[in-house]
């Protein structure tokens, strides 16, 4: 017998919601939960739509864990701690080893970072296979976050990680680059198995300026807070963080993926001068790569500085959802 909609919540969804400091849960019309004293609640929503965010053929491992990570992502990049997430998931069939994996790769992540999933909704689907998933946070009450609007002319442009992956793996896939080396299951692991940099987000709270989460792009990212903080910056092209197994490929072929290409997921965040020396030991003691790729200043434009010391202007080619494109 095929199962219906509530033996589907029961059997697979519930391994994910796990009652950490929840009051009423998975089962009832609507979550119950208890935000900590003196703090503020942080809400975010992303939605993967198959053909347009993911491959038909992605492990269903590894889209449960996307699915919840470009949520955890932005609530990184308002330094906030996660609480609580809600799924709707539309299904063109029900297949049950899938959806086994899928929950598995959601409910890894989810208690990982200690954000359970306390509601939802599963419908089928004619349209092909979705996924929304709604990311709860909590803020200190003195904390708005790190906004876009928050940086300062002379702050220091830092990125998190690593650039350039997700892009080159997606044009593979999609043909129009050639994988010379075989390197394609690495890149492809860097596309749709991102890590959330959550732990370095609260950490910023209250060190850096502004951040935002390279979902789209380095240039059309960063641009969203030069425009809300009516300023502009240089970055220095020399100084991007180049995934390693990208020097199999043309330079100006890395250089595209890592000024434009999105699907990366790592943080871009401003911060004032005299906070270097704090960052450079955070990256230590995270173990994760802070590299420090230009300055904001007070023109309104984004240039870059060349190899040879000359300033070009940066023409925003990062995602757009409307302008045709995706997996």
């Amino acid at each position: 017998m095929a199962l219906g909609e509530f033996s589907l919540i029961d059997r697979f969804f519930k391994r994910a919601a796990y009652p950490l400091g929840i009051d009423v849960g998975v089962g009832d019309d609507a979550a119950v939960m208890s935000v900590p004293a003196g703090h503020r609640l942080v809400a975010c929503k992303d939605v993967l739509v198959q053909g347009r965010h993911f491959f038909a053929d992605v492990s269903p491992h590894t889209l449960g864990h996307k699915s919840l990570a470009v949520n955890l992502s932005d609530l990184a990049a308002m330094g906030a701690t996660p609480l609580g997430c809600l799924l709707g998931i539309g299904l063109p069939t029900v297949n049950e080893t899938w959806l086994d994996s899928f929950v598995d790769g959601f409910s890894a992540l989810a208690q990982r970072y200690g954000c359970p999933l306390v509601g939802g909704d599963t419908v089928g689907s004619d349209q092909g296979l979705f996924i929304s998933v709604t990311a709860l946070g909590t803020l200190p009450d003195q904390q708005l976050g790190l906004l876009r609007s928050a940086a300062q002319v002379d702050d220091d442009i830092w990125v998190s990680g690593t650039l350039g992956a997700s892009d080159i793996a997606l044009r593979i896939m999609q043909g129009s680059v050639t994988d010379t080396r075989g390197q394609l299951v690495d890149l492809r692991t860097a596309l749709e198995c991102p890590e959330p940099r959550v732990a370095l987000g609260q950490r910023l709270l209250g060190l850096a300026h502004a951040a935002i989460d390279i979902s789209d792009g380095l240039s059309q990212d960063l641009s969203h807070i030069l425009k809300a903080s009516n300023v502009g910056a240089v970055i220095d092209i020399d100084c991007l963080p180049v995934h390693p197994q990208l020097d199999a490929f043309d330079a100006s072929l890395q250089q595209q993926a890592v000024l434009h290409g999105g699907d990366v997921y790592e943080l871009c965040f401003t911060a004032p001068v005299h906070a270097r020396e704090t960052i450079d030991q955070m990256s230590r003691e995270l173990d994760l790569p802070l590299t420090r790729i230009g300055q904001i200043c007070a023109e309104d434009q984004l240039r870059a500085r060349d190899h040879n010391g000359r300033l070009v202007d940066i023409v925003n080619r990062g995602f757009d959802h409307f302008s045709g494109g995706g997996a």
